[in-house]
């Protein structure tokens, strides 16, 4: 009967089993006893008084719903949020004091994590512990509490300091795992990560050339020897002294380390300490005396525009690279909206992408790997970063292609695709007849066109209206007229495919030199039919008779949003084209939220887009070498840079935190799924997609063929 009551009463709806357990989990008296009553009220709020959001929880939401700043980037909203956030200010200011005094962690030291907790996935990997991070939480709690209850016997005054020892010895009473190993274990992992604040390291580092007298203060659990080691390490060295809350058992947050600085250093100084809690680094310093200068959390801003909605440990790094980068208060250069969407927003999906190649090329056996332009540019720079091996072996290319290539070379092997492309897409869209000819390439046959009618002739149209239409070379491209260019287009296809012949010529020299040797390549693209993969597979095997089996690679697929959805799934089917953000067969919620209609395909285009030319085609020159057209540049240019050197800062910046992709120790955290690829971008579709129309209303594409 008790079971019955708690799954009516809180089972039954997530919200309320979250609020309740909440306010009732270890705890006792009084407390618990207010949290039955505060059950039965949530359950009374939800059916009498249909309150019926207490029965949601947020965390089972599909998606989240975050709004992200649009009007400027996020590094121009900080800076005027805090202006004085500037190496030569903080100089400036420290300079005038005795003393300065510098906090640790999020301040002299970032670790490449949200949350400190974070590191403990990885602790628990090591030793191959079930649910490590939260039992790691557990045993520093109740070690406070132990050290406070025994206190409290003694009758001396309370305190809440202990060190790690202390943390590991209430570890190993709960799991049983080795205290000393453990210990070991978590030193080397925040020894290896901890790094340096490039802005406190360049403050710290002119204050010394000046004179100051520097100390540190912290609070933490981390032992003083082992901390003096970290600092050293990371170029913090030369300091008058160091003062840690575990030694003393006195803390920054009662006030009272304060003191014991003041004791030692001297009561006549002057003062200054400067840190990134509220709390602790500010309120309880001035209170004792100390003048304070605050240093924004670089994960202040972590609910409000970073996304949750990841896997932890992924999220976790994710989340602690992006915030380190655009709040640290040191990279002045580039505070675009534009670097920012490559560096928060593209950096992961390039980085976890590129692992999905390899990962696939490495299992398939792949001799080659072509980077299809221009949306391989910037994937085939990260590719290189992370596998250089592979770049200098000659396996990685840089390979042009382009729809309107694609569609002239395969004119005979895919009519449908050629009039699609070149004659449906446009209809109605003020394209005049004979610009469509020219961007067809056929202004050498548009003369024929002129007075153009199929009256009298033996063809299939819907409808006879269209038997008395005559074509005129200015006239619009309609739903009237496109069907009897279509049938003028088909007459003279013996015609058309001889003025094609060059270029198929020089296109297959190209891709013939280019996967001489290989008996398997991968196409990669970002998607979303994977016509270009497609295309060329069927050239080689039906036209060129070049001995390669050609495998496609894109980002994602069409969605259900297409007005042809199901166009690659044969392939997809069969393994002759492969997905890694979703398709029809995994990560079905971003099929379904993934819009065209929408602009998420630009959205992810601006993306990858490339500071280079457009590609028109191939031609044969004098020499019989095989030359390229190129059409113009993107617009914005500069913003295309930036966007590619945001992608390719976070993939260096990632790198150098977690080593190696091939060799390191923290491989798997390359193991980046597509959902958590594209769950940066799903929190900037939040606000009805201000943000992303922001930046893509900086740019300019060009969605047609031409």
């Amino acid at each position: 009967m008790r079971l019955l009551i708690y799954n009516i009463l809180v089972n039954k709806h997530a919200g309320i089993r979250k609020r309740y357990h909440a306010l009732h989990d270890n705890t006792t008296g009084i407390v618990r006893a207010l949290s039955w009553f505060y059950l039965l009220w949530l359950n009374f709020a939800y059916y009498v008084l249909f309150l019926h959001f207490l029965g949601k929880d947020d965390k089972s939401k599909l998606y989240e719903s975050k709004n992200v700043e649009y009007k400027s980037s996020e590094m121009e909203h900080f800076k005027k949020e805090f202006p004085d956030v500037s190496v030569d200010t903080f100089v400036d200011k420290l300079s005038k004091y005795d003393v300065v005094s510098f906090d640790i962690f999020d301040t002299l030291i970032f670790r490449p994590f949200s949350e400190p907790g974070d590191l403990f996935f990885l602790i628990g990997c090591k030793l191959n512990y079930l649910d490590f991070r939260n039992l790691r939480a557990r045993a520093e709690y109740e070690a406070r509490l132990i050290r406070a209850e025994g206190l409290k016997k003694q009758k001396k005054k309370i305190d809440y300091e202990i060190d790690i020892n202390d943390i590991w010895n209430r570890m190993q009473d709960i799991t049983g795992l080795d205290a000393s190993k453990g210990i070991e274990i978590e030193e080397e992992l925040e020894y290896q990560f901890c790094y340096a604040n490039p802005f406190m390291k360049e403050v710290f580092t002119r204050l010394q050339k000046i004179g100051k007298r520097i100390i540190i203060t912290s609070d933490m659990y981390l032992t003083k020897d082992f901390l003096v080691k970290m600092l050293e390490k990371n170029g913090y060295k030369d300091y008058e002294n160091i003062f840690i809350s575990n030694e003393y058992h006195k803390s920054k947050s009662d006030g009272l380390l304060y003191d014991v600085v003041k004791k030692k250093m001297g009561e006549d100084c002057s003062y200054i300490h400067v840190g990134d809690n509220t709390h602790s680094d500010i309120k309880m310093a001035k209170k004792h005396g100390f003048n304070t200068l605050y240093y924004p959390n670089v994960n202040r801003n972590t609910l409000l525009y970073r996304t949750y909605d990841m896997s932890p440990i992924i999220g976790g790094t994710y989340r602690g690279v992006v915030n380190n980068r655009i709040y640290s208060g040191i990279d002045s250069k580039s505070t675009s909206m534009e670097y920012e969407y490559g560096y928060i927003y593209g950096g992961l999906f390039a980085l976890g992408y590129c692992q999905h190649i390899h990962e696939y090329a490495k299992f398939h056996n792949i001799d080659k790997l072509l980077f299809l332009s221009r949306d391989g540019d910037t994937l085939k720079q990260v590719y290189e970063i992370m596998y250089p091996d592979e770049a200098n072996s000659g396996k990685t290319e840089y390979a042009y292609w382009s729809r309107k290539a694609a569609t002239i070379l395969t004119f005979e092997l895919d009519k449908n695709d050629y009039f699609r492309r070149f004659l449906y897409h446009k209809v109605n869209q003020n394209y005049k007849i004979s610009e469509i000819l020219s961007s067809m390439e056929l202004s050498s046959i548009s003369d024929k066109v002129e007075g153009y009618s199929v009256a009298g002739k033996k063809v299939v149209l819907i409808g006879d209206e269209g038997k008395k239409i005559k074509l005129h070379r200015e006239d619009e491209l309609t739903t009237k007229n496109v069907e009897i260019l279509r049938i003028f287009i088909e007459e003279n296809a013996s015609r058309i495919a001889s003025l094609y012949q060059d270029r198929d010529k020089a296109a297959r020299q190209y891709y013939k030199k280019m996967l001489a040797g290989a008996n398997k390549a991968l196409l990669v693209d970002i998607g979303w039919a994977g016509s270009g993969a497609i295309a060329i597979r069927r050239l080689c095997q039906e036209k060129w008779n070049i001995p390669c089996e050609i495998i496609g690679m894109i980002a994602g697929t069409n969605t259900v949003h297409n007005a042809e959805p199901y166009q690659t799934e044969t392939f997809l089917q069969t393994g002759i084209m492969n997905a890694y953000l979703y398709s029809q067969s995994f990560n079905r919620d971003l099929l379904k939220k993934h819009d065209p209609a929408k602009d998420y395909n630009v959205f992810w285009e601006l993306i990858l887009g490339s500071p280079t030319r457009q590609f028109k085609g191939f031609k044969t020159l004098d020499n019989g070498s095989v030359g390229y057209d190129f059409g113009n540049y993107d617009d914005n240019l500069e913003g295309i840079r930036e966007t590619q050197r945001g992608i390719i800062e976070f993939c260096q910046d990632y790198i150098s935190m977690f080593g190696s992709p091939v060799d390191g120790n923290y491989k798997y955290l390359y193991n980046i799924s597509g959902r958590d690829a594209y769950a940066p971008i799903l929190a900037a579709a939040g606000n009805k997609e201000r943000y992303l129309k922001a930046i893509r209303d900086r740019f300019k594409l060009e969605p047609n063929v031409v």
